[in-house]
């Protein structure tokens, strides 16, 4: 029985051209992060996410072949608190709408799903000032719970491909590393570099408990400098960042499924916007410059993220002794 699933996923790859993708789904390693801001602080994030797909791919080569369109959008919650100037943890909650089009022979198929994805919880450790004065290294180590549905189907009644789930159906284990260090020559500037590992689980109750899927596992890197203007009495942060990602192949029963992996190289300019001591307005592009796939699969054409995150101060308690 198994084997006759793989081998239609098998036949199903090769003649849609690749329907799964690496690099679409969730941004979770995208999004995580929350600076340390002292204890007793409480951070929390809203954030907006547009990725469009519409590039496909054979090895680094971009095929002229527009027929495949991929978007995925998400509402992203980060919740962040600081328990002491060191130890913070994070969360993440996600909701994802993804929708693929693919139009051939004058047709066109139209899927779409909607959901509660996943969800990744950090818990971080901050050392300050390791690298000389102004400098500061975070470890993290955290988990991502599958709290999306992986058994979405169809209008039809048809189980989706797992690349369409809102949900992964596994637990997986994260380690997060960022370092940080001031610009001798710009007080107001700071380069920065991220870490991210993603160790995928196994969804054991994939196609109606009879398979096992595991998407691959991931690595991402980032390389950024930020600097620090006065705008018309407001606080401007512009940055510019260099991201890799690399996405191992994914298995269903221990064997690799075709058309998924890769490596990308992304530029990603961004700006932060200080609205008020508390709140902040955040955007940020990403563009592809490079990509490597494995196979013939769509890739990212365009990604967006926009949205707000506010700072809450723990309130201090003032005891007033007096003497009657």
């Amino acid at each position: 029985m198994r084997l006759g699933i793989f081998t239609f996923l098998l036949l199903a790859g090769s003649q849609v051209a690749a329907q799964t993708c690496c690099s679409g789904g969730v941004p979770l390693s995208n999004n995580l992060g929350l600076p340390n801001e002292g204890r007793g602080v409480l951070l929390l994030g809203i954030n907006y996410d547009y990725n469009n797909l519409n590039t496909l791919n054979a090895g680094s080569e971009r095929l002229d072949d527009d027929s495949r369109k991929r978007i995925t959008n998400s509402v992203l919650l980060n919740l962040g608190y600081s328990f002491t100037d060191n130890l913070s943890a994070e969360t993440l909650f996600t909701w994802v709408n993804q929708t693929r089009t693919i139009t051939q022979f004058g047709n066109e198929n139209f899927t779409e799903t909607t959901g509660i994805g996943d969800a990744v919880f950090l818990v971080k450790y901050a050392i300050p000032n390791i690298l000389g004065v102004g400098s500061q290294i975070n470890l993290g180590l955290g988990a991502k719970a599958p709290l999306g549905k992986s058994d979405t189907s169809t209008n039809q009644g048809i189980l989706l491909t797992a690349d369409l789930q809102p949900g992964s159906g596994a637990w997986d284990g994260l380690g997060w590393i960022s370092l940080s260090k001031g610009v001798g020559f710009r007080p107001s500037a700071t380069v920065s570099a991220s870490f991210t590992y993603r160790s995928t689980g196994e969804n054991n109750s994939y196609l109606n408990d009879t398979s096992v899927y595991e998407f691959g596992n991931a690595l991402q890197a980032n390389l950024g400098y930020m600097d620090q203007f006065l705008l018309f009495n407001t606080i401007v942060n512009p940055g510019l960042i260099l991201k890799y990602r690399k996405a191992g192949i994914d298995k269903i029963d221990n064997s690799d499924i075709p058309n998924t992996g890769g490596d990308w190289v992304f530029l990603r300019p961004e700006v932060s916007i200080q609205l008020s001591p508390s709140i902040a307005l955040q955007a940020r592009l990403e563009l592809p410059i490079y990509s490597n796939v494995d196979g013939t699969q769509l890739t990212p054409t365009t990604r967006f993220t926009t949205g707000l995150s506010f700072k809450l101060n723990k309130k201090e308690t003032n005891i007033i002794n007096s003497t009657l």
